[in-house]
């Protein structure tokens, strides 16, 4: 009798040791991205042939979308635009015009994939913009960032999401730059060169915004009369939070969101899926985020407050993002149309909003930016 309960009281313990292992492996593909790295699901391509100016890629769904992408594997990364129409190629390909190499050597066979990051190096390498490295004093130690300068009193404050660095806002810096905006892209806890978090884990945006909040501090301290806080993804997360909880948020004139994460459950189990985690054990991968954060405990269960929320606010995103639900975007703006302002773009995966349409949503900053200015 005592062998075939401590037999059940082992299988029992088993059977619960592997759920929560299984659940920390799912939740990490959200609470431990890699700096970088492609999220999970994005598609490896194939380069099939290269001519002047052109590049044939394997046909999927995330090669055939409109805009400009980085194109990145180890060692390489190229930029490539849009799909030109009317070229000739097999049934299973698509040639997409091939702006640039940067980095290594594009052959036939290699295996790719498409990012949102566009650049790679410094604000001087990729774009020619001058810039300083400076140092943001931050909670947990020293926070690298380039900081471009311009001629206004209005600093604009960058903050990269998941599965991307610093380099992914560079995007927006040359239409920065020319409206005249001092622009500074930070690097913030867990990234290259910044503080780790003490437990090794992210919190999407949870406990990350306090180095968006130092950022807010460091731009006073050096002339900003105020700021703009544009970020990507869960960056733009740390924006809305940053806005809401800082205490210099007074100083914080105006909001761009990318991509928000602002349903943290969603984004763990779409992370969780695309690891191909069966749909029975994603409930699991919720529960083991939970515990391992603190995330889903009071105020710290949503993003944004439409209520708190005191400065104009431009929302970025669009219904083919799989990571963060459009839906919540558009409730979020609905609660609050007379702060916050839609602009949709369709055909865009995650915080790849700007790629797939760069002259729309640089018009749409255009219109959100002038009267902050």
């Amino acid at each position: 009798m005592r062998t075939a309960t401590a037999a059940a009281v082992t299988t029992v313990f088993g059977a619960g040791a592997a759920a929560v292992a299984v659940g920390r492996y799912a939740s990490d593909a959200a609470l431990k991205p890699a700096a970088g790295r492609p999220l999970p699901g994005d598609p490896q391509l194939t380069v099939h042939a290269l001519a002047a100016g052109q590049i044939t890629l394997s046909r999927t769904l995330a090669s055939t979308r409109p805009g400009t992408y980085g194109l990145t594997g180890p060692g390489v990364h190229a930029v490539v635009g849009p799909v030109i129409e009317g070229a000739q190629s097999p049934a299973a390909c698509v040639v997409r015009r091939l702006e640039r190499v940067v980095r290594g050597r594009l052959e036939p066979g290699l295996r790719l994939r498409l990012t949102p990051q566009v650049h790679v190096g410094d604000p001087l390498e990729a774009l020619g913009l001058d810039h300083a490295d400076v140092d943001v004093p931050g909670e947990l130690g020293t926070l690298p960032a380039w900081f471009v300068p311009g001629a206004r009193e209005t600093w604009v404050i960058t903050a990269h999401g998941l599965g991307t660095t610093r380099e992914h806002p560079m995007v927006v810096m040359p239409f920065l730059h020319g409206q005249r905006f001092p622009v500074l892209d930070l690097a913030y806890r867990g990234d290259s060169g910044a503080p780790r978090q003490p437990d090794g884990i992210g919190r999407l945006g949870d406990t990350e915004w306090r180095d968006v909040d130092a950022a807010i501090r460091f731009a006073v301290r050096y002339g900003a009369r105020d700021v703009i806080l544009h970020g990507f993804s869960t960056g733009a997360t740390m924006a809305l939070r940053a806005a809401t909880g800082s205490a210099l948020r007074h100083r914080v004139s105006g909001i761009v969101l990318d991509s928000p994460v602002l349903d943290w459950r969603a984004t763990l189990r779409a992370t969780a899926a695309a690891r191909h985690t069966p749909a029975a054990l994603l409930p699991l991968a919720v529960r083991a985020a939970q515990g391992r954060t603190g995330l889903g405990t009071g105020d710290r269960d949503r993003a944004a407050d439409a209520a708190a929320l005191a400065v104009p606010t431009l929302i970025v995103h669009g219904p083919d993002d799989t990571l963060a639900p459009w839906d919540s975007s558009r409730e979020l703006a609905a609660a609050r149309p007379e702060l916050i302002t839609l602009h949709t773009v369709r055909r865009a995966p995650h915080a790849a909003m700007w790629n797939a349409d760069p002259k729309g949503y640089e018009e749409a900053l255009r219109r959100f930016m002038t009267p902050l200015m």
